[in-house]
């Protein structure tokens, strides 16, 4: 798929060697060629706080659309009958399914982003919000959310993140460590609130968006006679009145610190991340040098992911800055599927440009097969022969396919989709190849919240399979040999694990000592140790092979990286999510796996096997777990697995991991410890067997 704001040979090498090994046991640094002479610390003169960012975006982009929403219309309750299997009994229970009829996108332009942003502001100086405070933001992605965490930053007051799936004890945990005055949410989790707001003592002021029921305020500001409790609107009302003469003194410097980023999580409680804004727009400036030209006027980025993830963080600021219009979303009303008398949110804004974790791509592509399967002979050999035309580029088949039987795919996203980014984990190829081709070119990046989600991005000019990209302009490069398991810095092609350095990266976690002095994390000369494994390939992009954490040696004394095997096997139709397990006592790998109902139904149905039985009843059938095991090791044999990293067996589940009951983070990475420890009388079993 062709990009049309290509530049052809822009990146030149690539990386390169900006300086040798500084002894034995570690490579070269590298950087970006763009960059090569120096580190980019931010997209021009003069912009030098997140504030800055919001008066340029108004001064440049004056009337364009910014930020764009839909307003709920209507929600639709819709009754259907589920079968369970209960202790062997199958039982049949009601449940009730929300569905909603949204209006058309509306928009804010840029001025009036500014002009809200001043409101805010404004208002929550006049409450008595000082520099010193700290605001939680806990809300889904929204307009909303922008513009709160925007009025914080331009009174240098910090704002600390909270996933709107946040439990009462993770919501705990971000309201009190930051002592925080206040927080920004939305209707619906005033009842959770209001569960913990008894054990957050410093919480004085509540801010929502959307329409509560009038007992719940009631029952919020009688926790305690301090704690005040305003509509985000009412607070504009407010602000609105009030002179601009207070906000000149509160501005920000670059150094301040703009946010506290809780991670997800994946291992213990959550740590906060101090994130200056100085770490912000050295991040935008690299997105700008690295990939700007790509980032036009005639694009649009639908904003769906949590702000609170740094990944989605920093793309919206970056489309902020280059005038592009963020249509904002929500993962449960993206499609057609999930809303009613109306399009989903892909279909309605049409856009051009989408970031996404490998979740939402592997549910994109199993959604494109399911309907070919379903579509009849013809129809799914017509698709087959279209694809296999276009991965071979065969002359005039390729553009027929391309603008026949590939546009109607294309059409389902709205037809303007032209980049992609993936990013939060690996995405198997199998899903990057097949999207590539039937919908938009996907490209990887890489990063993490301690350096504002840079390491790397892979620009489309580069696009290949299996690297994540160039290192950004913002950071350099170095290799840790790892050698117990052979990553070496002189290995050829250079392996090792991966350490950054650079104006986007963190100096630390918030209130935690303990690990901003740990050298394993935060060297002395400044480089931060990411705990993953990468290598350099000939073009001068980075490749991640590893991650340490996630090594496990097996009985047989060899190495294997269950990230990895999961990464590839995800790519199985029959899987819908999957969690690799070993021990090692073990001599080969077992997994746990969600099924992906659609496909595996059609599959059975296609091997004569009766379908009919509730999904949990086919998930306690041997032959169905015989099934998808082979599929399984077909995809890793294909992959050219060693016997060594092959399942021996699979347990089969038809509960779905969701944060909310703790088996998968907000950011959709699993929660590995809790899903061992679910399983573990069948994960015993499986041993046992052994």
């Amino acid at each position: 798929m062709k990009v049309h704001t290509n530049k052809p040979g822009y990146y030149g090498e690539g990386s390169v060697e900006v300086e040798a090994p500084a002894g034995p046991g570690e490579g070269p640094i590298r950087r970006c060629t763009l960059s090569k002479d120096g580190l980019v610390t931010q997209p021009f003169e003069g912009i030098d706080t997140v504030y800055d960012i919001v008066e340029y975006a108004a001064r440049t982009h004056g009337s364009r659309k910014a930020l764009g929403w839909r307003d709920v219309v209507n929600v639709i309750e819709e009754e259907k009958e589920v079968t369970k299997v209960i202790d062997g009994q199958e039982v049949k229970e009601k449940k009730k399914w929300k569905f909603f009829e949204l209006s058309d996108y509306k928009y804010l332009s840029f001025i009036e982003v500014k002009e809200a942003v001043s409101e805010i502001a404004r208002a929550l100086i006049h409450l008595g919000v000082t520099s010193d405070d700290v605001i939680n933001v806990y809300s889904q992605t929204s307009v909303n959310w922008q513009l709160m965490s925007h009025a914080c930053a331009s009174i240098s007051t910090t704002i600390a993140t909270a996933y709107d799936t946040l439990g009462e004890e993770g919501l705990t945990h971000s309201l009190n460590e930051p002592n925080c005055a206040g927080l920004f949410t939305n209707a619906e989790l005033l009842p959770t609130l209001l569960k913990v707001l008894a054990n957050t003592p410093t919480v004085k002021y509540v801010i929502f968006d959307g329409e509560p029921g009038k007992d719940i305020v009631d029952k919020l500001q009688a926790v305690r006679e301090t704690i005040q409790v305003f509509s985000l609107d009412k607070l504009r009302e407010t602000g609105r009145a009030l002179p601009k003469d207070s906000l000149a003194a509160r501005r920000p410097k670059p150094d301040s610190t703009a946010l506290i980023m809780y991670t997800s999580g994946s291992t213990g409680a959550p740590k906060g991340v101090c994130i200056t804004h100085s770490n912000l727009i050295a991040s935008v400036g690299a997105v700008y040098v690295l990939l700007g030209h790509h980032l036009t006027y005639e694009d649009s980025y639908l904003a769906y992911l949590p702000l609170a993830h740094v990944l989605e963080f920093i793309v919206e600021m970056c489309m902020l800055f280059v005038g592009m219009p963020s249509g904002f979303g929500r993962v449960k009303t993206l499609t057609d599927a999930s809303v009613r008398k109306c399009k989903g949110d892909i279909g309605a804004f049409r856009p051009s440009i989408m970031v996404g974790v490998p979740a939402v791509w592997e549910t994109i592509r199993k959604g494109i097969l399911t309907k070919v399967n379903s579509s009849g002979t013809i129809k799914k050999g017509m698709f087959n022969g279209a694809m296999a035309a276009k991965k071979n580029n065969v002359p005039i088949l390729a553009a027929l396919a391309d603008s026949v039987v590939l546009s109607g795919v294309r059409a389902a996203t709205g037809g303007r989709l032209r980049i992609a980014l993936s990013g939060g984990a690996a995405i198997s190829r199998e899903t990057q190849e097949f999207l590539t081709t039937a919908l938009v070119i996907v490209l990887q990046g890489y990063g993490m919240t301690e350096s504002c989600g840079m390491c790397a991005i892979l620009p489309p000019e580069l696009m290949r399979y299996g690297s994540v990209g160039l290192p950004v302009p913002c950071i350099e490069v170095k290799f840790l040999d790892v050698p117990d398991a052979g990553y070496l810095s002189t290995n050829n092609p250079p392996q090792g694990e991966v350490c950054i350095r650079g104006p986007s990266v963190v100096k630390g976690y918030f209130k935690r000592p303990d690990l901003n002095s740990d050298e394993t994390i935060f060297t002395k000369d400044g480089w931060l140790r990411t705990g993953d494994v990468g290598q350099w390939n000939p073009d001068g992009t980075l490749s991640l092979i590893d991650r340490l954490k996630n090594l496990i040696k097996l009985a047989s004394g060899e190495y294997i990286a269950l990230e990895r095997l999961e990464s590839i096997y995800k790519a199985c139709n029959l899987v819908g999510n999957i969690c690799v397990h070993a021990t090692q006592e073990a001599k080969q790998p077992m997994a746990v796996i969600i099924p992906h109902e659609a496909h595996l139904r059609q599959f059975l149905d296609g091997k004569g096997i009766s379908s009919s039985q509730q999904l949990d009843a086919l998930c306690h059938d041997p032959k169905v777990k015989e099934i998808v095991l082979k599929e399984c090791n077909a995809v890793g044999k294909k992959n050219g697995f060693k016997p060594t990293e092959l399942l021996q067996a699979v347990i089969l589940t038809a509960e779905e991991w969701t944060p909310e009951n703790g088996l998968v983070t907000a950011a959709q990475k699993i929660q590995r410890a809790k899903i061992a420890k679910l399983f573990r009388d069948d994960i015993e079993q499986v041993y046992k067997n052994q």
